[in-house]
């Protein structure tokens, strides 16, 4: 009885054991010859290399380059991580900075992903980790690409940075599908700001894999099977770094944005907010001291004035406005009014500067308010407010960059909207005194340089809409040829062209005869422009405004805008100082030497750079020097070459054991230090014939007070 229990008993265990080796032989064959394989074999990524970022010149403005890092990966750091770290820092330095960097990183980073403690490590602290490897089992040496951007905070609005993949980057990465997460295998950097983050999917590039078998405890054995990876496209921008440079100088400390534009593309030619940061400070991850002295720095210079800072234009709205009172019928080029300084409404003034009878032109030219008020009261503000939104003014105008600001366009809903959280009703309600108020560019009126240069260039294109962009070209390698990024359709406003003539020719009137006559005495070309003063603070009816008085963030601002030459526009620029006062003495100098860089091919001297940042020039002063002898060239050593591919690094897991060549990061090209190229492929401005302007009269006009 025993005996047939026993051998039941054998014979259930071996048809569960039969049963069960059909089930993992038969079954779940592909199931189990799929995971025996993944025990077998290791699929590593291959990071591809980020593009490389040029000027519409072939100035590198941001690039990678290849040195060793220090690596550790804590879940194979046996004992106290940070004992570990302190004997490493008896071989290699460690600093506390890159100390609490990594324990940033380790918090938010799985434990066995492997961390950099130190960067750019020499070869002598390479050799001497090599003679104590032994001693950190978890830690080695690999080769990383590192981002770097040469021109350091020249352009840094503009150009952006990339930084370290963060969780809320994983998670938008996952968003957008399996494959597209796959190509971001192995990946430790993303763009996040400018035009490392708007192009980040052309820039990145295509991950690529290599299956490795490996034998038991992970480590490799040989290659079993490879795709190259592919590198990012380069990017060519629209911006001239020389000019680009040379405005961020002229600002010196002050704060403020220009934008300048050719009126015929939509290129952007310089894209500038001061002050400005360095974007290498964000590659591996900015120090919580740096951060703080950035975030609440009172000059804000994380903050993207030109894309993102909002402003009253002042006066230079009115030319706007005279193309709108033309294009409703409200006026005629002839329509006159009598400006006496004031503007009366329901027994309320309304301040100005007496000018006189002046028509439309003469309006502009003399920047007269009543004429302004007058012409918002008849027209209204849904008049206003219908003609302004198509050319621009309160929408994104659509530039390749993240993050732009719309503005305000006011309006009777925009207010009762924005004023809700006041309990008096009567704070909602739209009234004609805000109508008036925005005719002359104040009240309620708040828009970007960049809507402001979009809208200049229109008029300046003949009521063609040319979108503003920033990319020029890709290419897809160095050996390729550039080929040009899709232009942004244009928009024909349909204005007549005799009303924007006229508006044109009184802007012309304000360089030769207005409140811009100084700033442009004997300039090689004639160009039109607008000067405005914006209030930063809101001055009592029976107040005067009185800049020493205030504190200097409560003074006034200085803007201008402009194109040239005036027959035939090819730039034009907007431009806001703020807080310097009357746009004729801060602004405008700066718009002449944009001009003058990009029609004439002249340089300011030192000297006038000096007075132009203390608001002590007008006209250009001192010996000027040439756009060609100062400009920042690529030499033919810095021209774009493939970066070192991480390829390279990640061959095998075991890669930093073996000896490797390692770059140095590139620097900035000063004109001292660089040769010319042989050819460039966009030719820089160099000095045009131009007939002088005529010199400017006896006569003497005012705008808001300046003389």
């Amino acid at each position: 009885m025993r005996l047939a229990v026993v051998a039941l008993a054998a014979t259930l265990g071996f048809a569960a054991l039969g049963t069960r080796l059909w089930v993992l032989q038969v079954q779940r064959h592909e199931e189990m010859a799929e995971r025996a394989e993944s025990n077998r074999t290791a699929v590593v990524p291959i990071v591809p290399n980020r593009g490389d970022i040029l000027d519409r010149n072939g100035v590198v403005l941001a690039t990678s380059y290849k040195a060793h890092a220090l690596e550790i990966t804590p879940a194979q750091v046996p004992g106290d991580l940070d004992e570990v770290i302190d004997a490493l820092s008896e071989v290699v330095p460690i600093s506390e900075r890159e100390r609490r960097r990594f324990e940033r990183l380790r918090q938010n980073t799985r434990s066995f992903e492997s961390l950099p403690i130190r960067m750019r490590l020499t070869d002598e602290e390479v050799a001497r980790f090599a003679a104590n490897r032994y001693r950190f089992p978890g830690v080695e040496i690999k080769a990383r690409l590192f981002r770097t951007y040469p021109m350091g905070e020249v352009a840094s609005h503009a150009i952006g940075y990339v930084g370290r993949v963060n969780d809320r980057d994983k998670e938008r990465i996952e968003d957008q599908g399996p494959e597209y997460a796959a190509n971001y295998r192995g990946t430790d950097y993303i763009g996040k700001s400018g035009i490392e983050a708007s192009y980040e999917d052309v820039l990145h590039g295509r991950t690529g894999v290599e299956q490795m078998e490996t034998a038991s405890g992970g480590r490799a054995v040989r290659l079993l099977e490879r795709r190259s990876a592919a590198s990012g496209q380069t990017l060519r921008l629209t911006i001239d770094i020389t000019l680009q440079k040379l405005v961020e100088e002229l600002y010196g400390e002050r704060r403020g944005a220009l934008v300048a534009m050719d009126p015929q593309t939509g290129e952007v030619l310089a894209f500038v907010s001061k002050p400005t940061f360095d974007p290498n400070l964000f590659v591996e991850g900015i120090d919580q001291a740096t951060w703080t002295e950035l975030n609440e720095s009172l000059a804000r210079p994380l903050f993207n004035r030109a894309l993102r800072g909002t402003y009253p234009p002042g006066s230079t709205f009115k030319p706007f406005m005279a193309l709108a009172g033309l294009e409703s019928g409200r006026i005629t080029p002839q329509t006159t009014v009598n400006d006496t300084g004031s503007w009366v409404l329901a027994g309320h003034v309304f301040r100005g500067h007496a000018t006189g009878t002046v028509n439309l032109e003469q309006s502009i030219t003399r920047s007269s308010n009543a004429y302004y008020y007058q012409l918002a009261y008849d027209m209204g503000i849904s008049a206003i407010n219908r003609f302004m939104g198509p050319l621009g003014f309160g929408r994104e105008t659509g530039i390749d960059l993240p993050g732009e600001a719309r503005g305000v366009l006011p309006s009777p809903e925009w207010k009762r909207e924005a004023m809700r959280r006041y309990k008096d009703r009567r704070m909602q309600v739209w009234v004609p005194g805000d109508t008036v108020n925005v005719g002359i560019g104040q009240g309620f009126n708040n828009y970007t340089m960049l809507q402001m240069a979009q809208a200049v260039a229109t008029l300046a294109a003949d009521g063609v809409k040319h979108p503003p962009h920033l990319v020029k070209a890709t290419q897809a390698s160095p050996a390729s040829e550039p080929v040009p990024a899709p232009r942004p359709a244009a928009q024909n406003m349909g204005y007549k062209s005799a009303h924007m003539n006229v508006v044109r020719q009184g802007m012309v009137g304000v360089t030769l005869r207005g409140t811009g006559r100084s700033a442009f005495k004997d300039a090689p070309y004639l160009s039109g422009g607008k000067t405005g003063t914006a209030q930063a603070i809101t001055i009592g009816q029976k107040s005067r405004y009185n800049a020493a008085r205030l504190a200097e963030y409560q003074r006034d601002h200085s803007l201008y805008i402009a194109f040239a030459p005036a027959e035939q526009p090819r730039i034009v620029v907007a431009a806001i100082v703020e807080n310097a006062g009357f746009g004729a003495t801060a602004a405008a100098p700066i718009v002449r030497r944009v001009l003058d860089y990009w029609l004439a091919g002249i340089y300011p001297s030192e000297q006038d750079i000096k007075a132009v940042q203390r608001s002590r020039a007008s006209a250009p002063i001192g010996a000027p020097r040439t756009v060609e002898e100062m400009a920042i060239r690529p030499p033919e050593a810095a021209r774009p070459q493939p970066a070192p591919g991480p390829a390279d690094a990640a061959d095998a897991p075991n890669a930093a054991n073996a000896a490797i060549q390692t770059d140095t990061p590139p620097t900035p090209q000063t004109p001292e230090a660089s040769a010319a190229p042989d050819t460039l492929p966009h030719p820089r401005p160099t000095a045009m014939q131009a007939p002088k302007q005529p010199a400017p009269p006896a006569t003497r006009s005012a705008e808001d007070g300046v003389p």
